[in-house]
Order: C-alpha cells, then structure tokens, then sequence
C-alpha cells in the first residue's frame, strides 16, 4: 500500500469522525502526493519532509508576526506529516554518521563541509534533517 493510499484511508476516518483541522491537513497533503505522482517523480517521502518543512517554516513566520493561534496550528499540520514520516535517527547516531563522512572524505576543514554533509545525508538515508546534520557537521568540522 503506497503512502498516499494510507493517506486516502485516514482522511476517510477524520471526516467520519468530524475531525475538520485534521481532514483539511490531511487534504493538503493528499493533493501533494498525489500531484507529485502525476508528475512522475513518486517520491513520497521527499514530498511528506517538503510539506513538513513548509509548516515549520510558516510557523515560524507567524510566531514572528505574533499570531501564535496560527503557529499553533501550522505546528499541529506538521506534526500530522511527521506521523507518515520515518523515525528519525538519534542525536548519538547522526554524530557517528557525521564522524565517519568525515573520516570517508578525509575532510579538515569548514571547506570541505559539501563534501562531508552528501556523505553524511546518503548515509542517514532520509532519516534526519538536513539542518540538524549541517549543525553538526559545522561543529565537527569547526565552522
């Protein structure tokens, strides 16, 4: 069963059970997957993380603006996304990822940060952000 079927499923149970914030969420999001796959790409994943990516950015937007009733609820839509999303890997993990991109590219410096970090991302396999990885690789690397 492909994730947009689960989707489909789950956005049949909100509207069942009335539930209007998680069915307008849930609609967003059907409509990005299933446009995604018209277009060929059939990505899921990558369309779930850009999605989850937009509320987090647009909270942040509105937290700045002081509407914390829309922070909240663009926090509640990606914490929905996050839900169909792997697990995402530990802080200890992602350091021992970071270490051996590090040790794989023999990097030794903040130059050798693009290098380091595509390393490092093919080995988290989708399973950590890239904010976070670039953080850490900064700090490894003493940026």
């Amino acid at each position: 069963m492909s994730l947009a079927d689960t989707v489909k499923q789950d956005l049949a149970r909100a509207m069942k059970a009335g539930e209007k914030d998680r069915v307008g969420a849930l609609r967003l999001v059907l409509n990005e997957l299933q446009k995604t796959a018209k277009e060929g790409n059939g990505d899921e994943l990558a369309v779930l993380r850009r999605e989850r990516k937009r509320r987090l950015e647009a909270a942040a937007a509105f937290r700045d603006a002081g509407r914390e009733e829309l922070a909240a609820a663009e926090e509640s839509e990606a914490r929905l996304i996050e839900g169909y999303l792997p697990k995402q890997l530990d802080a200890d993990a992602l350091r021992a990822i970071v270490a051996a991109a590090i040790a794989e590219t023999a990097a030794s410096s903040p130059k050798d940060m693009g290098a380091v970090m595509k390393v490092a991302m093919s080995k988290a396999q989708g399973n950590a952000d890239g904010k976070v990885v670039s953080g850490l690789v900064r700090e490894a690397l003493g940026a």
